[in-house]
């Protein structure tokens, strides 16, 4: 998606660690760490379901700082709904075709509305997750938000 719009971009894979009991808590954090980076600037992608906008219910994406926690209110208010709720693991899988951990908002099976957090326009470069977990991709907060044609709006409390 990123080569065909021409838009400049770095892939960083990294190595995953597992916790002590084989589970994985916090992908995001993982990856700020492995790639040397500040959990400001490595942003997560979320699926979340809207209620009561413009489109009655559907899924949006909210990408944001992995040292942030999503604010609900403030997503559905960038939606122009009146309630927001985390997606269904399962249904952000099937409707993005990437795993949890590794959903990218690029390149998703079918592109969705997508609010990205104000505080990438901080940034001359942030990373997103590559559509793998052990993948991010960097490039520029601008890129990012052309390319996916996102809205930009406060995101977290």
């Amino acid at each position: 998606m990123l080569e065909s719009a021409g838009v400049e971009h770095a892939i960083s894979e990294y190595d995953r660690h597992l916790s002590g009991d084989g589970v994985l808590r916090d992908f995001g954090k993982e990856a700020a760490e492995a790639l040397g980076l500040s959990d400001d600037e490595v942003f997560k992608t979320l699926m979340v379901v809207v209620e009561g906008g413009p489109r009655l219910t559907e899924m949006v994406v909210a990408v944001l700082p992995v040292s942030c926690q999503l604010s609900m209110k403030l997503i559905a208010v960038a939606a122009g709904a009146k309630k927001a709720t985390m997606c269904d693991p399962t249904a952000a899988e099937r409707s993005s075709g990437y795993v949890v951990g590794g959903i990218s908002p690029l390149g998703q099976r079918r592109q969705l509305r997508t609010v990205v957090d104000e505080s990438a326009q901080l940034f001359d470069k942030i990373y997103v997750s590559g559509g793998k977990r052990g993948l991010d991709i960097g490039l520029t907060p601008g890129d990012l938000i052309g390319v996916l044609h996102a809205t930009v709006a406060p995101l977290t409390a």
